[in-house]
């Protein structure tokens, strides 16, 4: 019976050579990224503009494929194009000859990775292109390969060390496949304009999700609206804070407009020198214009201008009214922070 194996404590000697192959991995990795860079002055820059084209002008989704590591770095990359506004899905390609070629509508694109462009598998998807005139990327390190011979466009990556020991895990070659699918994505994503906003479209979960919330979306309004006219008297401002218990009150001008802002440390000023009624206009903090942000604003965003004001509260406004309050509180439960 095979018994749990002891862990291993490495002695300083293991732990320094351990070291030294973490670091040997990054630089090889990163000399392959080098590679890759100095390639863009020799034709792979252009081919990943013609993609970018051919993918936009298609109209249709993009189809990435590939085997193995391939397959796995594919399907990350199909996923980036999902979220980034770019309709994509991945297709196995030892399925595709049993089916899943009816994936693959008239207009789309299909993008196929192979390190060597010889993987066997992608032989019914590259013969389907062919057949029906599907545009189709390789993302390959051969020119002379079958895949390489058979793409419309070929992203031909130059050849690069492996960082494994034994030079053959895909380690260097599967990093640069995965950032020539990131090139593609960001390329796309910023030709149409994908905003902040789109992207908390398809990211609504987790805390990704929660900081592209908008203020609208969290933002107290209506009834709960602190809010006192300019000219009213201080102690009118009092009960209008402790009622709305946001620890703040808007001042507004006969328009409606957000002139100012009283806070609870305005009120502790204005009564140092004894329990007194004034004017809100004499007691509210000399900040001009107020601190505000817009209701279409990220909440990330209004979390920022709050930290740096050291403020806990913010005002929202449209066109200089007040449409809503945000405490650094909802902040925190929306999850924000």
């Amino acid at each position: 019976m095979n018994t749990p194996r002891e862990a291993c404590i490495m002695d300083k000697h293991e732990k320094g050579a351990a070291l030294e192959r973490i670091l040997h991995t990054i630089d090889v990795e990163m000399g392959g990224l080098s590679a890759m860079r100095a390639a863009l002055c020799e034709g792979l820059g252009e081919a990943l503009l013609a993609a970018v084209q051919t993918i936009e002008q298609s109209g249709g989704a993009v189809i990435v494929t590939g085997m193995g590591k391939s397959g796995h770095i594919g399907r990350k990359i199909a996923a980036t194009f999902a979220s980034t506004g770019t309709h994509s899905h991945f297709v196995h390609p030892a399925e595709a000859g049993h089916g899943d070629l009816g994936m693959i509508a008239p207009q789309d694109v299909v993008l196929a990775l192979s390190w060597s462009g010889e993987a066997s598998e992608l032989a019914n998807i590259i013969t389907y292109t062919r057949r029906f005139g599907n545009k189709l990327i390789a993302i390959t390190s051969r020119r002379d390969s079958a895949l390489g011979r058979s793409a419309d466009i070929g992203l031909f990556l130059p050849a690069a060390e492996e960082a494994c020991p034994n030079r053959l895990a895909p380690t260097t070659s599967t990093t640069m496949q995965l950032v020539a699918g990131d090139v593609l994505a960001v390329l796309l994503l910023e030709r149409r304009g994908f905003s902040a906003v789109d992207f908390h479209r398809y990211h609504p979960g987790g805390k990704l999700g929660a900081q592209l919330l908008t203020v609208a979306q969290l933002m107290h309004g209506g009834d709960e609206l602190p809010l006192v006219m300019q000219g009213s008297m201080l102690s009118d401002g009092v009960v209008e804070m402790t009622s709305k218990r946001f620890g703040i009150a808007g001042v507004i001008d006969n328009s409606g407009v957000l002139v100012g802002v009283l806070t609870d440390g305005d009120l502790r000023r204005a009564f140092q020198g004894g329990l007194r009624d004034m004017k809100v206009d004499d007691a509210m903090g000399r900040r001009h214009p107020p601190l505000t942000i817009q209701p279409d604003s990220m909440a990330a965003q209004a979390l920022a201008n709050m930290s740096d004001a050291k403020v806990t509260c913010i005002f929202v406004v449209d066109a200089g009214k007040p449409v809503g309050v945000l405490h650094i509180h909802d902040l925190l439960r929306a999850g924000v922070a």
